[in-house]
């Protein structure tokens, strides 16, 4: 059992929920700005609080046998308690910046100020001090930085994460995120994902206009990374007849229509392996990915060959394609296959291969969503510059998924295509 599961089910202390209520009650009458220097004082400082009660409830908090192993979601919790009542309001949303920062700074409080108390205070300091090291302080991190407007100039790449809605859940909820801020993250992303929707639907009409029009018209911005040839480009790809007279939709649906007749997983599996290398360069796939790909196949789930295709062994297969095509997990983030495909075929092409697997099991959506969140994580701490190539395919996958799992009006898309 970790430590997240000892937290959860052990139950509420009778200090936290005092804690708990402390602040409830103050971040409803007191401003951003006086909280977060009260959140200071008791926290970062460790002394100099001006209600000594929940001083000392902190403290028996901290000297508790398993402190070390609970703090950091006692200390998450409190954090959101604040947070979930500044997010909804905009004008408040540059103190949650000031919240998170505020573990960053330095004690100016001597620990021999509260004699008494030294001992604790230097524990708590060192708590804070681990608490910067979790997933838990990361994941407060970046939401700072999602909730903050736009910097002009950055050359730092975590910044954009803001960009992308597809990694709101995984990265910006941690162990012990509580229910009510995971719902305020997901509204989050709703709203920023439907105002990127609306962006490129007004790019797009903006570009059939000035192909069609002598008049001069109000520019739009192009709300991606990519320039104009590229998106366009891309759109196309994403959403046009790219196989024939079929979308990239089309193509799926006619293939899980031919899975219905397959007698056997295995049987299935081949036919797998020609959908998806069907939309991979000859050349590039003669190479080498044809037989990585094949070898995969063949062996996953060996043992269910003679089986009939269920919705189980389609969502595992696809699982695994993933894995074999981003990246496999935290733990082992190596993804030589993914810049291979980059490297070869593009950003473009090499998402169109995962958008054709996230179709044909849009129950795998999430988890191919999972793959980049873990090689955003892996990047985060990088410059913008070294990292060029995982920005394009983040740009497009943002526009892949937006194409083809929203309420986007893909007849603009379509007459875009045309002119």
């Amino acid at each position: 059992m970790n430590a997240g599961s000892i937290y959860q089910s052990r139950g509420i202390t009778p200090e936290e929920q005092r804690l708990y209520d402390h602040l409830l009650n103050l971040v409803q009458t007191e401003s951003p700005q006086a909280l977060n220097e009260r959140f200071r004082l008791l926290f970062v400082e460790g002394t100099g609080y001006p209600d000594l009660a929940f001083q000392q409830d902190l403290d028996r908090l901290i000297q508790s046998s398993t402190s070390a192993q609970e703090f950091r979601f006692i200390l998450n919790r409190c954090c959101h308690i604040l947070i979930n009542r500044w997010q909804s309001r905009p004008q408040h949303q540059s103190a949650i910046a000031e919240l998170i920062s505020s573990f960053d700074s330095t004690p100016t409080r001597p620990v021999t100020a509260d004699f008494g108390r030294s001992r604790i205070i230097k524990q708590q300091r060192t708590l804070i001090q681990e608490f910067q090291q979790t997933e838990q302080y990361l994941t407060l991190k970046r939401l700072a930085t999602v909730l903050q407007p736009a910097p002009t100039e950055t050359e730092s790449f975590d910044t954009l994460i803001r960009r992308y809605p597809y990694l709101y859940e995984h990265c910006l909820v941690a162990e012990g995120t509580p229910d009510i801020q995971q719902v305020s993250i997901r509204q989050l992303q709703a709203d920023r994902q439907k105002q990127f929707e609306i962006d490129l639907s007004k790019y797009v009409t903006y570009q059939v206009r000035r192909n069609s029009s002598d008049r001069e018209i109000h520019p739009v911005q192009n709300p991606t990374l990519l320039d104009d040839r590229s998106l366009s480009a891309a759109l196309h790809q994403f959403t046009g007849k790219v196989n024939g007279n079929d979308t990239c939709r089309e193509v799926a649906q006619r293939f899980l229509t031919h899975c219905q007749e397959v007698r056997s997983y295995k049987e299935f599996k081949a036919e797998l392996y020609h959908y998806l290398t069907n939309s991979v360069n000859p050349a590039y796939g003669k190479r080498h990915f044809n037989q990585q790909l094949g070898n995969l196949l063949i062996n996953t789930y060996p043992q269910s060959d003679s089986q009939p295709l269920t919705d189980f062994l389609m969502v595992r297969t696809c699982s695994q394609l993933l894995n074999f095509l981003v990246v496999e997990s935290v733990h082992r983030p190596q993804h030589f296959v993914f810049v291979d495909l980059l490297s070869n075929l593009g950003a473009t092409s090499t998402t169109q291969l995962l958008l054709q697997i996230v179709l044909l099991c849009r129950r795998v959506k999430p988890y191919l969503e999972k793959r980049f969140s873990i090689l955003f994580h892996h990047y985060e701490s990088y410059s913008r510059d070294r990292v060029q190539w995982l920005i394009a395919a983040m740009e497009n996958l943002q526009l892949a998924l937006s194409t083809n799992f929203s309420a986007l009006n893909l007849c603009f898309v379509n007459q875009l295509m045309r002119s």
